[in-house]
């Protein structure tokens, strides 16, 4: 399990515009990581809009917030239309990322296997976990006011 000062998994993945994203391009700046387990459920989408509604304030605090799930780029794509999000949300189609950063549901719902979980992560400038929350029950929302006093602390 991933914790507190832990160096933060590298990743290599493709965003819902089809660009590759690596932990290396938020070099410089904070970064926000919100797993989600699938597009278009309701919990899901009330995580990723309460970030999309405060995004001025992780912006002030020179952070970038990214959305992770297993989804296809192609269902991300329409999700981030349908819903206004203003971040990139990023394909774990392949299990890496979720799997690197101990999120991910190896039995979740409706017999679904390898699955991303409600997690949120803070990681500063050097790529050092600050804040770390992976959720157990999927109908639970990470704790935005500790994400948000977290990434206060790091200015």
């Amino acid at each position: 399990m991933l914790k507190v000062g832990d160096k933060a998994p590298s990743f290599h993945l493709f965003s819902d515009e089809r660009k590759e994203v690596k932990l290396e391009d938020f070099q410089g700046k904070n970064l926000v990581i919100l797993f989600f387990p699938a597009a278009f459920t309701s919990v899901c989408t009330n995580q990723l809009c309460a970030a999309r509604d405060d995004i001025a304030f992780y912006q002030g605090l020179d952070a970038a917030v990214i959305g992770v799930s297993v989804d296809s780029p192609f269902v991300l794509a329409k999700f981030r239309e349908d819903q206004k999000i203003n971040y990139p949300l990023l394909s774990d189609f392949n299990k890496q990322m979720s799997t690197a950063y101990d999120s991910i549901y190896q039995d979740f719902v409706f017999g679904m296997k390898g699955v991303s979980r409600r997690a949120a992560f803070v990681v500063d400038k050097e790529g050092t976990i600050r804040y770390a929350e992976v959720l157990e029950n999927a109908g639970e929302l990470p704790n935005f006011e500790a994400v948000k006093t977290s990434l206060e602390q790091l200015n």
